[in-house]
């Protein structure tokens, strides 16, 4: 739904005209799956799917919310009475960037707000992160709060660890405020320094595909939550404050230190070879050498499947089929126990693929996946 379908949304709703329409992108991330906690490195890039938000400032302390994906009407609730963990709805998203902002300090006093989004929820492409985005950069804009960007990613991020209750690094925050078209994103997650790195495989001849399985998933059930917690023991066994600092050439010796610990063998090896395998990537693409991050992709599946154990049946026959018929590099991508992976094909076997994927499914008798292309695109904007 573009701006003046959710325009024309708000008027019928609200009666009166928004101040203003943002968008804020969901992403896929092409290498870097489960450092953004451990302070390491990520490289995702923005969907030309959005969030869209028509927003207008109130001054009575009143919150109203609509979906246009939702049943149901407008959701009214109290500035005052917003709390952490108090929702178990959609309207937690952006009910909880306005907590976080008032908690920083901004003088948030109400907001109506009608959103629609095309990005797709429960597929590991950040549908919570472009709601929360979108809504953060508007708040921004129309109360003049003077935030950059990083700054809103890190607000966002919080209203997603405490008020929604969801563990999540800073990279799908990040991604959806900071990412450019035509660009993946280089984001050292520690001290949040970015890159802007040419992406651009039309030109080369490649496409990059997104195949969603359809299996959903909810990071606040608990796995991911024990990924997180077992990263964290890892690097305390090590010493370290992150995995980030165990160096990918003292890796070996690092987990013989852990001995028999052979879940925290397994979480630290997958991490500190996923940051060699970011550093790797940044490399093949500036070298111009992008055909050769297939491997590499192929490489980080293995690890999340094997090591961090977060794959699925559904996955793993995506890039095992994929692979099969010809694909240059596959792998999942996301949180995992479901969603989406990314294959990387050449322009000319994409139908093939497609094609080989959608009848390994309804062999294995999976629901049919969606498969589309993922072009680089813009990050959090204002529309009008």
């Amino acid at each position: 739904m573009g701006a003046v379908q959710v325009r024309d949304g708000f008027v019928e709703l609200y009666g009166t005209e928004p101040e203003g329409v943002w968008s804020a992108p969901g992403r896929v991330n092409l290498i870097g799956e489960h450092t953004d906690y451990n302070d390491g490195f990520v490289m995702p890039f923005a969907l030309p799917h959005t969030a869209v938000a028509a927003v207008s400032r109130r001054a009575d302390g009143v919150l109203r919310l609509h979906s246009a994906d939702v049943e149901g009407g407008v959701v009214a609730l109290r500035v005052d009475d917003l709390a952490p963990e108090s929702d178990r709805n959609w309207t937690a998203y952006p009910a909880g960037v306005v907590w976080a902002l008032r908690e920083a300090g901004h003088a948030v006093t109400g907001a109506d707000i009608h959103l629609s989004s095309t990005v797709p929820a429960g597929a590991g492409l950040s549908s919570s992160a472009a709601l929360e985005v979108v809504i953060a950069l508007a708040l921004n804009d129309l109360y003049e709060l003077g935030l950059q960007r990083w700054q809103l990613a890190r607000l966002c991020q919080r209203a997603e660890n405490v008020y929604v209750g969801a563990p999540t690094g800073i990279m799908d925050q990040t991604a959806s405020a900071c990412c450019e078209e035509g660009h993946a994103l280089f984001l050292d997650t520690r001290d949040l320094s970015q890159k802007q790195i040419p992406f651009d495989l039309a030109a080369e001849g490649m496409r990059l595909l997104v195949v969603d399985t359809q299996v959903k998933h909810s990071h606040s059930e608990g796995e991911y939550g024990k990924r997180r917690a077992g990263c964290e023991r890892g690097a305390a066994l090590l010493g370290v404050d992150a995995l980030r600092d165990v160096p990918y050439g003292d890796l070996d010796a690092a987990l013989a230190r852990l001995g028999d610990d052979e879940e925290a063998v397994r979480l630290v090896r997958h991490v500190v070879t996923e940051d060699e395998r970011v550093e790797k990537v940044v490399s093949l693409l500036e070298s111009g050498d992008t055909r050769a991050i297939g491997p590499v992709l192929v490489a980080g599946h293995a690890s999340l499947r094997d090591d961090f154990r977060i794959s699925c049946p559904e996955l793993d026959l995506v890039v095992d089929t994929a692979l099969a018929s010809g694909a240059l590099g596959a792998r999942m991508t996301g949180g995992g126990f479901g969603g989406s992976a990314i294959v990387l094909a050449e322009a000319s076997d994409v139908d093939t693929v497609t094609k080989a994927v959608t009848e390994a499914f309804a062999a294995a008798g999976f629901t049919t996946p969606r498969v589309f292309e993922a072009v680089p695109g813009a990050g959090a904007r204002r529309l009008s």
